[in-house]
């Protein structure tokens, strides 16, 4: 994991400085007025002027240390604490968003499969591809314009009602879901077709093995087979998508709390990078890397976990 990080944090440090404009920019559009002579004193203090590897080796000394440096913004607020002032919401609106696609979409992959070329499993294949092609960013839009504005039962805006506060503790769990229903409604349905046809796939390859052949013949029920025989071994692969489904959410994190205005780290990114707010954007995108990395370690220790026949042992020396 350690050159992996390494590896990312290069590439990233390189591809957001060569995006074009500069903190200075901004400096100048914030106010006007703003002197030459404060430019170049902000330019040194943040090493701007030192070539790129050299800026990206003081930044790597201090990440070592696990110190992002301090915001270009006019707060000048440690990025780290930015970070994690932002970090619970995205990670709750995405644990759930996770929990519920897995809950969703691996029994409609698992009965697509059961009832493979029936009318379930063609409506199923065309309800989760009209999910896949629709823009996510639009059909936000379209929710937010219905529900929030025709309709008016949901909030389209924020986490909290402005009278959060003042509620009773019931009140404040159905004001927190009523804000969060279109965020995670929306993430779940752009990624149930993905997970649901792959889940499909692995289940019709498990149910044409010999030993589900045999077992049928053996006279055991169905609902054995598919559950007791045939599930564990068809969430082999299905277990991979857990590692390579955390970049996705946290990359619509960005789409969801951008549209929705959810004081998250999505949001804290879009404004990061329109500010040209580089430790901000750096300590983001290695959060986000650790945490993909984290979710590959999860995958690998879901394998021992489902298959039996893994297990991870020591070498002996």
């Amino acid at each position: 994991m350690v050159p992996l990080i390494i590896g990312i944090t290069f590439i990233s440090f390189v591809v957001v400085h060569l995006a074009p404009g500069d903190p200075t920019q901004f400096l100048s559009s914030m106010n006007p007025k703003i002197s030459e002579t404060a430019r170049e004193k902000f330019i040194k203090m943040y090493n701007l002027d030192k070539p790129v590897y050299i800026q990206y080796f003081l930044w790597l000394k201090k990440f070592v240390k696990f110190d992002f440096g301090e915001s270009f913004s006019q707060d000048r607020k440690k990025v780290i604490d930015k970070i994690l002032e932002r970090l619970p919401v995205t990670l709750w609106l995405n644990i759930a968003s996770m929990v519920l696609v897995f809950a969703i979409a691996l029994p409609l992959g698992v009965m697509s499969a059961y009832l493979r070329d029936t009318i379930f499993d063609k409506a199923v294949t065309v309800f989760v591809f009209v999910g896949f092609a629709i823009p996510t960013f639009w059909l936000a839009l379209l929710c937010m314009y219905y529900f929030g504005v025709i309709v008016g039962v949901l909030p389209i805006s924020g986490l909290t009602s402005y009278n959060f506060e003042s509620m009773t503790l019931f009140e404040k769990i159905i004001d927190i879901i009523k804000h969060a229903f279109l965020p995670v409604f929306l993430s779940v349905f752009g990624s149930l077709a993905g997970l649901s046809r792959f889940a499909r796939n692995s289940m019709l390859d498990v149910l044409n093995e010999d030993y589900i052949v045999a077992a049928r013949a053996r006279g055991i029920g169905e609902g054995r087979i598919i559950f007791k025989h045939a599930l564990k071994n068809a969430l082999l692969p299905v277990v991979t998508i857990i590692g390579l489904s955390v970049p996705g959410l946290i990359g619509g994190s960005v789409i969801f709390e951008s549209i929705f205005s959810i004081p998250g780290m999505g949001q804290l990114f879009y404004q990061s990078v329109m500010m040209r707010d580089y430790p901000v954007i750096m300590g983001i995108l290695v959060i986000g890397a650790i945490l993909t990395l984290l979710g590959n370690l999860l995958a690998d220790i879901m394998y021992a976990v489902v298959d039996p026949r893994i297990r991870y042992k020591k070498r002996a020396g």
